[in-house]
């Protein structure tokens, strides 16, 4: 492909300030969402059984639009690996991958309702940069606290599982903990205060326990908001715009950028 028909083909599909661009992109939007509505009316009974064999056509005719689509996206850009194996293309795979799935797998086309994350592109169509800075910003604060955030997780799940396995001593079999797993699960499930209620202490020092479980949980719950909100803090400076990289498609650049943060290439390709 030559470099004059990917760049203007990146300009059609990837840049949301441009006329074409824009048109391609609510296209898409209006594809995304009869696509979703489409899935969603088949798994009604009665719709299924008057309109399957409509449904049917309709989910496969969005399949193959967007599957090109998929192709021209990874034509147009210098580095399609790298744009492959992003967000939004991992996302744009998904969106076809479940309907020939389902040629191995029966129901795998209800998987098709991933494309409704493709709806995240709206912010771009709309320039609402404002809404696209947010979601760089909080994008890069989570991406921040992994490292702490997995810590924090390990120490709960090893808090579970001592906690599980007390319970297991105190209470036994005949009070519902008939093992540790499921011991677990109660701690799992009582410190995450969902506490659905079917595994329940019987005696006094399991309740004892429980109690101190419940009061755990709450604390628990407002350590991994507050890493990512001193992240987010941290990120609140940066000013993103809505530049799309033509090399890899990464966005999220700081207003001002010429050079992609992600692979090094010139934003503009008079650069």
């Amino acid at each position: 492909m030559t470099s004059r028909l990917r760049s203007h083909l990146h300009e059609i599909i990837f840049e949301a300030d441009t006329r074409s661009g824009k048109i391609f992109d609510i296209a898409l939007m209006i594809l995304i969402v009869a696509s979703v509505v489409a899935v969603m009316l088949e798994s009604v009974e009665k719709v299924r059984f008057a309109y399957g064999n409509y449904l049917r056509i309709a989910e496969w005719t969005f399949t193959v639009l967007f599957t090109i689509e998929y192709i021209l996206r990874l034509c147009s850009v210098r580095q399609p690996l790298r744009y492959a194996v992003s967000f939004f293309g991992l996302i744009d795979l998904l969106a076809v991958v479940p309907s020939y799935l389902s040629f191995f797998f029966s129901g795998a086309q209800s998987l098709i309702v991933i494309r409704a994350l493709r709806l995240l592109r709206v912010f771009r169509v709309l320039k609402l940069t404002r809404f696209v800075g947010e979601a760089s910003m909080l994008y890069a604060s989570l991406r921040a606290s992994v490292r702490k955030i997995t810590i924090f997780l390990g120490t709960v799940l090893a808090l579970a599982v001592i906690v599980g396995a007390a319970m297991y001593l105190i209470e036994g079999e005949k009070n519902g903990f008939s093992s540790i797993p499921q011991s677990v699960y109660w701690a799992i499930v009582t410190l995450t205060t969902v506490g659905y209620g079917d595994v329940a202490p019987q005696t006094i020092p399991g309740k004892m326990l429980a109690s101190l479980v419940m009061i755990m949980g709450y604390g628990i719950i407002a350590v991994p908001t507050g890493i990512v909100t001193v992240e987010m803090v941290q990120h609140r400076s940066s000013w993103f715009g809505t530049k799309a990289c033509p090399s890899c498609s990464s966005e999220g650049h700081d207003a001002d950028a010429r050079f992609c943060k992600n692979c090094g290439a010139a934003l503009d390709e008079e650069e």
